[in-house]
């Protein structure tokens, strides 16, 4: 599952972009292709937000903890993440290449009445334009890339010296592949068929070794588990499937 990610050439892998623009027009449907992704953001973006707002000395509980800052949200799709950022009082800016995608997630914000800058195009582009965000995020989106090193490069150029990155991905390991891929893809019918290359997942040291090659220090990682019965997901210590860190 991915929140987006996007464009042609550079980091981005075009197969993946159309794959995930065709599931647009669902994309907000609770219940649709993108269900997981629905049930796993309150816990994910509770913890990215909770992280951000102690980073600047705000409790995360407060209204609006993320008030003022600048936060880019790469690979955005409909726009999920970004909500989410909104709604803490996040000045945002959501960035995929996923064009329907893109669309689905200006039609939704401005019917919640939520003001977000929501941009076609890649990091790369971005960080070229010489754009600095408090914080970025890249939520589900790495497994899909097609250069891991340049992805994360653009990610390091677009945080101000300092500033926080957040990813979430999945893990490589037997348990990914049984749970992630046969049982979300092929038994339950979670997500369609393909969503996931198992081969491309990274185990934390591979993404760790990535993040420090292009200058950033993991200094922070949480698992997220499903429980069941019910399908709710919460924070863990366990990394094995699904996983996020924050790097600075």
């Amino acid at each position: 599952m991915r929140d987006g990610q996007g464009g042609m050439g550079g980091s981005a892998d075009g197969t993946e972009i159309a794959k995930f623009d065709r599931l647009a027009g669902r994309w907000w449907d609770p219940k649709g292709p993108m269900a997981p992704l629905h049930a796993m953001n309150p816990a994910r973006m509770g913890w990215v937000i909770g992280h951000l707002a102690r980073l600047h000395g705000r409790a995360p509980a407060a209204a609006r903890p993320l008030a003022g800052l600048s936060v880019l949200d790469v690979g955005c799709g409909a726009g999920l993440a970004s909500e989410a950022l909104a709604r803490a009082g996040a000045d945002v800016t959501g960035l995929d290449a996923a064009g329907a995608a893109l669309e689905a997630a200006r039609a939704h914000a401005a019917g919640g009445g939520l003001a977000i800058d929501y941009r076609e195009g890649l990091p790369e582009a971005l960080a070229a334009e010489g754009r600095r965000f408090d914080a970025v995020l890249a939520l589900e989106v790495i497994e899909h890339v097609a250069d891991r090193a340049a992805f994360c490069a653009a990610l390091r150029a677009l945080a101000k010296p300092g500033a926080p990155v957040f990813l979430s991905t999945l893990n490589r390991t037997p348990r990914s592949f049984l749970m992630a891929k046969l049982g979300a893809e092929y038994l339950l019918r979670l997500l369609p068929v393909g969503t996931h290359d198992w081969r491309m997942f990274l185990r934390p040291a591979e993404l760790g070794a990535a993040l420090r090659a292009a200058g950033l220090r993991v200094t922070e990682i949480a698992g997220l588990s499903m429980d069941l019965p019910g399908g709710k997901w919460r924070v863990s210590r366990d990394v094995g499937v699904n996983y996020m860190v924050m790097a600075v």
